[in-house]
């Protein structure tokens, strides 16, 4: 019997690989100036360089779960085609996407008992839920069953990592992970926080560091630290906020000091770029813990 892997729009996978993959992706929205947008639509280019230079002239972006009625009926097309399905989500700490989707899928599990329904809250977000998801399509390729697969999950989500610096604290406030007066005072003495998540799924700041280039070789410090061996085999990926020479040095420094030569590079996706503003890096691996 097979099985369809289920995923949201903050698994932050390029296009090609979601096609790839087989991915059934779950889009979040974000809005401003009244509209709302999808955050992922198969085939449509994000134009993010547009949606950054929208957040550094002041416009507020905000962002909201998966519409309920779609998830449902895309969930009830998958069913009805003879699938079980898979739900990897992004984390229940940072978003209420997961807890709805999983809600729906539990509401629809009476209805088809022949059907295998497993969801998975990765606590995690951007391409360290997508790094997340592409082993799982590894795995389901090797031939893995489902209930193998969903048991591997739950334990390997602790050990993906995510390490993470911003380059303007001011849009941390807004989500209450920074105080406006050390947001001030961050800005005025160049100061950059060194942020991971943690096994809850919540962005917790580890430290600090003053300038930019300190704040990227911490990302990279910190992946030395807990790197599952042999790192050079590792897949990492890596996302940006419309800097891509920062996130290109973050990369050149884990080619040059692990051997690593499978680096994905992309675009933060804009619902958690909204909240971390332009000049975020991200730097995704497995270690043998978070």
């Amino acid at each position: 019997m097979t099985y369809t892997i289920v995923t949201d729009s903050s698994c932050n996978l390029p296009d090609h690989l979601i096609t790839e993959y087989g991915l059934k992706v779950l889009s979040l929205h974000y809005r401003y100036d009244d509209r709302e947008y999808l955050s992922y639509i198969p085939g449509e280019p994000m134009d993010y360089k547009g949606l950054f230079d929208l957040l550094r002239a002041g416009t507020v972006i905000t962002t909201s779960l998966p519409s309920q009625s779609d998830t449902k009926d895309a969930l009830t097309g998958l069913l009805e085609s003879g699938q079980d399905l898979l739900y990897i989500g992004f984390s229940s700490g940072l978003s209420g996407t997961y807890d709805a989707t999983a809600a729906i899928m539990d509401e629809l599990a009476p209805s088809y008992p022949e059907r295998k329904l497993f969801h998975v809250d990765t606590r995690a977000a951007a391409l360290g839920e997508g790094l997340l998801v592409t082993y799982a399509v590894r795995k389901q390729r090797e031939g893995m069953e489902l209930e193998q697969l969903y048991a591997w999950l739950c334990e390997e989500r602790f050990k993906l990592c995510h390490w993470f610096t911003v380059d303007d604290l001011h849009y941390l406030v807004r989500g209450g992970r920074v105080s406006r007066t050390a947001a001030i005072a961050g800005s005025v003495l160049n100061i950059k926080p060194v942020m991971h998540m943690d096994d809850a799924g919540h962005l917790i700041k580890v430290g600090v560091v003053r300038g930019r280039r300190k704040s990227l070789n911490a990302l990279v410090d910190h992946m030395a630290e807990s790197a599952t061996q042999p790192v050079a085999g590792q897949t990492v990926y890596i996302v940006h906020g419309d800097c891509l020479e920062d996130a290109e040095y973050v990369a050149s420094l884990v080619r040059e000091r692990f051997g690593v030569t499978d680096i994905l590079i992309e675009y933060v996706d804009l619902v958690i770029g909204a909240h971390t503003g332009p000049g975020v890096v991200a730097l995704f691996f497995e270690g043998s813990q978070r």
